[in-house]
């Protein structure tokens, strides 16, 4: 009698035993279904923008199916593409097992191991972890920064350059700027709320202009700076505390060609500034204080604020507007306002440590933030490509 579907076959083994072959293909061929369908889910999920929570999934699947860890032997949280993984057994070998295998993971942006430190008894320094709403998770290394960096302020340690437009009581000039610099955090302690912590890093940064009007665009002036930053967020507070060097030298060329009198320029300085956020803006207020100075005479005193704005995070679906405004005061030149502005459009990952490209317009009205020029007056207006990693 004829039948529909699939027909059994049988096979006779050596001791004379028949089995069934027939539902032997079914299952395989139900078996490639499922790992099509799989595989398309994946895909489908990886054309799209990769939330927090799938990739916490995902990366939480990898570890227990492939590296065959047991749930309990670790902690991981996902913020904003950053993972952060703390491990019970820290050893050397299984924490490169780790980046090798996450590493490559589509929407990682990035990941941080932290190691699990030992109960021990309750001491004083139980009391200020909850004060600052830190845990004892420590993170070696950490990706970017707590403290948001300054967007519109000129002396902000980051890798950029620009064409301005200077004006002076002594002439007009087309100068080229650019800057060399960046934060490195260096150790992190998490704090009870991802993204959430106090962090210690080392900031160093260079400030150059030239002169594109001279023959050869002379160098004008460079400054250099080199600093301790310790920064705290809880919430939408945030703060850094820092204390750093910053000397400034003038460019060979210039001085054969104009020989100006030639100021020695260095200093310490310790500086405080806290921040709030709401919604998409941001505001900060904070100071500094010179610890030694040259030349000596200069008054120690300054006052730093200024507000920003985030745009949207999906403008015309590759990126979003931004802008800040930040001003300074400074005792030495009588409390008078500098103002610096800057707005445009920046595509990539919003936070310190993710890679990022920033097209900004930008201006300037005061004293010369140019150490060798801090007693000139100038006003500038430019368009400057500022690069985050």
């Amino acid at each position: 009698m004829g039948k529909t579907g699939h027909t059994q076959q049988t096979i006779t083994t050596s001791s004379g035993e028949t089995r069934a072959t027939g539902g032997t293909r079914s299952r395989v061929t139900m078996q490639l279904a499922v790992a099509c369908s799989l595989a398309a889910a994946v895909a489908t999920a990886q054309a799209e923008p990769v939330s927090d929570e799938f990739l916490q999934g995902y990366l939480a699947a990898v570890l227990e199916r492939s590296l065959h860890w047991e749930r309990g032997s670790y902690a991981l949280r996902v913020v904003q593409g950053v993972a952060t993984l703390t491990l019970n057994n820290g050893t050397a070998e299984r924490q490169a097992q780790t980046l090798r295998t996450l590493r490559g993971i589509e929407g990682l942006q990035d990941i941080n191991i932290a190691l699990a430190p030992e109960q021990s008894s309750p001491t004083s320094a139980t009391g200020i972890s909850e004060l600052l709403a830190v845990t004892t998770e420590m993170v070696p290394l950490p990706a970017g920064d707590l403290f948001r960096p300054l967007i519109a302020d000129p002396m902000q340690p980051q890798f950029f350059l620009s064409y301005r437009r200077y004006r002076s009581a002594d002439a007009d000039l087309d100068i080229g700027a650019v800057g060399f610099g960046e934060s490195f955090g260096v150790y992190r302690q998490q704090g009870q709320r991802p993204g959430d912590g106090i962090q210690v890093s080392v900031a160093g940064g260079l400030f150059a202009q030239f002169d594109l009007g001279a023959p050869s665009s002379d160098l004008v002036n460079a400054d250099y700076t080199i600093g301790l930053p310790l920064s705290y967020r809880r919430g939408p507070y945030s703060a850094r505390l820092r204390l750093y060097h910053q000397s400034s030298h003038l460019g060979d060329e210039y001085l054969l060609r104009v020989q100006p009198a030639r100021v020695n320029l260095s200093y310490e300085a310790l500086e405080a500034i806290a921040s709030k956020e709401w919604g998409g803006w941001r505001g900060y207020f904070g100071g500094e204080y010179l610890l030694r100075r040259e030349p000596a005479n200069l008054d120690r005193s300054s006052l730093h604020g200024g507000v920003e704005l985030y745009g949207p995070t999906n403008f015309w679906g590759i990126g979003r507007l931004l802008g800040g405004l930040d001003l300074k005061s400074f005792q030495e030149h009588g409390w008078a306002l500098d103002v610096s502005a800057k707005a445009g459009f920046e595509i990539g990952h919003p936070d310190p440590g993710g890679r990022r490209l920033r097209l900004m317009g930008e201006a300037f009205h005061g004293y010369a933030p140019h150490g060798q020029f801090y007693n000139e007056r100038i006003r500038y207006f430019g368009l400057g490509l500022y690069f985050g990693f």
